[in-house]
Order: structure tokens, then C-alpha cells, then sequence
């Protein structure tokens, strides 16, 4: 494996399949976070969102977006380096699974890295990464919440935000934004046909 403080150029998905290479190889989630070096905020929280746009069993949203809703407050507030718990550091995961998780998402991955770039740089910098990590932290809390189907454009705009901080791509962060938007008003659906079943439901009950 390339030493993180020697190969800083290595796009994510070059990591990935670097990491994803031996079945049998075991890998610390803290490893992981350093092997991403300087860009370790971005590629980690872009790892921990996109799993949750493929078909996972119940429950499992809840258990990725844990780790996300301590890694974007830290964006948010200016922190430099991802801290993590030293339990959760020591975890280790094998090639085999990042495999089975990642395998499906790497040729995406590998598409928008070729149609990227840096550009729109004043969307990025002191202030323009802390609106990213405010506006993933409130997309996190929504992903930790078990409810079923609002969970895939959260994850989505997650990703592609995350990505774009990686890339340093403006285009990729305003797409981002307009996912979290939509996010937003799905939810904000979702939560009224709520308030109007209850609604009527207590109007059938009462009248009963």
C-alpha cells in the first residue's frame, strides 16, 4: 500500500480499489481516514453516504449515517483533521467487504472524477467549506432517521457534496445543493401527508 504522506495525488477511486484489491487484507478505520490524507473530510464522508444509495437491509442508513454525524459537524467548524473514537479507529474491516460495499459505486465514482475539476473555487475556502459540512450535518440527522425511502437523496446530495470538496469543484457542490434543496421538499412532503393522516384519522376516530 502507498504511503498516505508520500502519494497525496491518488484519486479516491484509485484508493478505493487499492483498498477493495485483497479480499483476505484487513484495514483500521483509521488507516482508511489516513490513507485519504489531506482530503480524508471529504473521501470519508463521501464513503459513508453512498453505500446508502444501493439496496441495504433495514437499519443499515442509521449505522452509516452515525459516523457522518460526527464527521460534518467537525467540517462545519473549521476542524483541519477528522477526529474519530479511538474504538471506532481500531475497527477493521477487510477487502472483502469494502469490496461488497464500494465494488457497485467505483465506476461512478471513476466518471465524475474524469468529468471533474477545480472550478468555482470562491464556493470553497474558510466560509464555503463550513456551509458544506452545516449542510451535511443536517443532511446526516435526516439519514440516521429510520424512514423508509427519504433516505436516497440525503445520501446523494452527501455524496456529491463531499465529493466536490475532494475535487475543489463548484459545479458538483451547486448540484449538491440543489439535491439538499430537493431533499428538503420531499421531506417536507412526507411530513405534511403525515400531519394530514393523523388529521383525518382523528377527524374518523372522533366522529365514531
Amino acid at each position: 500500500m502507498a504511503d498516505p504522506e508520500t502519494d497525496k495525488t491518488a484519486s479516491i477511486s484509485a484508493i478505493l480499489r487499492e483498498l477493495c484489491a485483497d479480499p483476505e487484507a484487513e484495514i483500521t478505520i483509521g488507516q482508511i481516514v489516513r490513507r485519504f490524507g489531506r482530503r480524508a473530510f471529504g473521501a470519508v464522508l463521501f464513503l459513508f453516504s453512498t453505500p446508502n444509495l444501493l439496496p441495504l437491509p433495514p437499519g443499515s442508513s442509521t449505522v452509516l449515517g452515525a459516523p457522518l454525524v460526527l464527521l460534518a459537524p467537525q467540517v462545519a467548524l473549521g476542524v483541519q483533521a477528522p477526529w474519530i473514537p479511538k474504538g471506532l479507529a481500531r475497527r477493521k474491516i477487510t477487502g472483502a467487504a469494502l469490496a461488497a460495499t464500494f465494488g457497485r459505486m467505483l465506476p461512478f465514482v471513476e466518471r465524475a472524477e474524469r468529468f471533474s475539476r477545480p472550478r468555482l473555487h470562491f464556493m470553497f475556502g474558510p466560509v464555503g467549506d463550513r456551509i458544506i459540512g452545516l449542510v451535511c450535518t443536517l443532511l446526516a440527522l435526516v439519514l440516521i432517521l429510520p424512514i423508509f425511502g427519504a433516505n436516497m437523496l440525503p445520501a446523494a446530495a452527501v455524496g456529491v457534496l463531499s465529493l466536490s470538496l475532494v475535487q475543489r469543484d463548484g459545479v458538483l457542490a451547486l448540484v449538491g445543493y440543489l439535491l439538499a434543496i430537493a431533499s428538503a421538499g420531499v421531506l417536507a412532503l412526507m411530513a405534511g401527508a403525515v400531519v394530514l393522516t393523523v388529521q383525518k384519522l382523528l377527524q374518523v376516530f372522533g366522529a365514531a
